[in-house]
């Protein structure tokens, strides 16, 4: 809900309306939040209440710094250390992208390819790391190119970057992966810069 901007930057998050309407207890959704707040997607105000933190276009830079490096290198250990099996996956979940998918559905196999890579990588800290650094690249997708951005490139990319992956050629994979972010940084920047220079901005 944050991420796809539902719950928008700044709103106040209520337990009782999040336990209405998705159906769980206190417990569940008190550990979420303490979750959401440790990835920085909500900020907990003493006496004031939980909020979604704000989207700080600064942070872009930082964002694509650290990606740029976790990314190919998860790529390097993927091709390494991942099995057939991981690979039949990722080509499942590509099949379910078809020329009449959805922005949203083409963005949950985008994740799904991303999550299979970060998990055949073995290695328990970079998951997490990348899990919370994705979330917050997809609240900028979401608020400056959801609904004009085509994604299906994207997946053609994913299609390349399994066969790199296939063959073990992780150096190819993190080319790969480098490129594809360098264009989502690129698109963003520039989805940016045409937002502030609009005569309606400000």
């Amino acid at each position: 809900m944050i991420v796809r901007l539902d719950l928008a930057p700044g709103a106040v998050v209520r337990e009782d309306l999040l336990q209405a309407e998705l159906s769980l207890g206190r417990t569940p959704i008190r550990e979420a939040l303490q979750r959401l707040e440790r990835d920085q997607l909500v900020t907990v105000v003493p006496r004031r209440g939980v909020f979604v933190s704000n989207l700080d276009i600064g942070d872009l830079a930082l964002l694509y710094e650290t990606r740029s490096i976790l990314e190919p290198y998860a790529m390097r250990l993927a091709a390494a250390r991942g099995t057939d099996a991981d690979w039949d996956e990722m080509a499942t979940v590509l099949e379910q992208a078809t020329a009449s998918s959805t922005p949203d559905e083409l963005l949950t196999v985008d994740r799904r390819c991303r999550e299979i890579v970060w998990d055949a990588a073995g290695n328990r800290f970079v998951r997490p790391t990348l899990d919370m650094l994705y979330a917050q690249s997809d609240r900028l997708w979401h608020l400056y190119l959801g609904d004009v951005a085509d994604l299906h490139l994207m997946v053609s990319e994913h299609r390349a970057i399994l066969a790199a992956l296939r063959d073990r050629d992780g150096q190819r994979a993190a080319s790969l992966i480098e490129a594809h972010m360098r264009r989502f940084d690129d698109q963003i920047r520039d989805a940016v810069a045409r937002r502030l220079n609009s005569p309606l901005a400000g």
